[in-house]
C-alpha cells in the first residue's frame, strides 16, 4: 500500500538525485574551459604540438642589439657534406620537375606546386626567382630570445637546418620578414597548424623561448587541430 512514509521516501530520494545532478553541472570537469589542457579542457595528448608548446620557455623578448645575418654564419653554406649548399638542398626538397644547371647541385628551375604560405603555385627560374628560402624561426627572432647567447656554431647549424626552412612566395615571406606566430601567420590557413607546429619544433629543438603573446597565438591555432604532430 502506497503510505505517506512512503511518498516522503520518495521524494527525499528526488530531491537528493536532484541535488547531484546540480553539483555535477556546477563543478568544472575535464571538458570545462577552467580546468585547462588541451581542447574540450582535457590535457593535450602526448606528442602533439599544443602539448610540446607547454614545454616552451616563456620569457620576454631581448634587445636586438648586436644581431647581423653574420652572426650566423655565411649563408646557406654545405653543412651536411654532400656537396650541396644548403638553398639548393631546400630547392630540391621542395620544388616538383627540378633541373640543374650542373648535374646534381645548383637548382635551375623547378616548380613550387602548393605553396604552404599562399597555396599557390609558384615557379622558380635561378637568377629571376619568385621563391624564398624562408626560416621558419627567422634568425632576429631567435637573436631576440636566446641565440644571441649562443656560440657560432650552433648558430651556424640553426641557420642552415632543414627542419626550420621552406621553400616559399617569396613576396609573401618579405611581408612576414622577422614575425613570430604573434604578429604573422601564412595568409593560407591551411597550412597555419603544420606552420606552428614546425615553430615549435625548432624552438624546442634548440632552446629558443618564446613571448607570452606569442604562446598564447600558438595555442589558438593549435585549439583548431589539437592532434597536430610536430614534424
Amino acid at each position: 500500500m502506497f503510505t505517506e512514509r512512503t511518498f516522503r521516501s520518495a521524494l527525499a530520494a528526488s530531491a537528493l538525485a536532484v541535488a547531484a545532478l546540480v553539483g555535477t553541472a556546477c563543478s568544472p570537469g575535464a571538458d570545462s574551459p577552467e580546468s585547462g589542457g588541451g581542447a574540450g579542457g582535457r590535457p593535450a595528448a602526448r606528442g602533439t604540438a599544443l602539448a610540446a608548446v607547454e614545454t616552451l620557455t616563456v620569457k620576454g623578448r631581448a634587445p636586438k642589439t648586436g644581431y647581423e645575418r653574420e652572426k650566423f654564419g655565411r649563408a646557406w653554406v654545405d653543412v651536411d657534406g654532400n656537396g650541396c649548399g644548403t638553398r639548393d638542398d631546400i630547392l630540391k626538397r621542395d620544388l616538383t620537375g627540378v633541373r640543374f644547371t650542373d648535374g646534381r647541385c645548383k637548382v635551375a628551375s623547378g616548380t613550387l606546386t602548393d605553396d604552404p604560405y599562399t597555396g599557390t603555385t609558384v615557379r622558380f627560374v635561378r637568377g629571376r626567382s619568385k621563391v624564398d628560402i624562408d626560416h621558419v624561426v627567422a634568425l632576429s627572432d631567435a637573436w631576440q630570445k636566446g641565440a644571441g647567447k649562443w656560440d657560432g656554431e650552433t648558430r651556424r647549424r640553426f641557420a642552415n637546418d632543414p627542419l626550420n626552412l621552406l621553400a616559399v612566395d617569396a613576396s609573401t615571406n618579405r611581408r612576414k620578414s622577422d614575425g613570430d606566430a604573434a604578429t604573422w601567420l601564412p595568409p593560407n590557413k591551411a597550412y597555419r597548424c603544420t606552420y606552428v607546429a614546425r615553430q615549435i619544433a625548432v624552438k624546442k629543438k634548440y632552446g629558443v623561448w618564446v613571448t607570452g603573446g606569442e604562446r598564447d597565438a600558438m595555442r589558438r591555432v593549435l585549439a583548431t587541430c589539437p592532434q597536430q604532430k610536430l614534424p
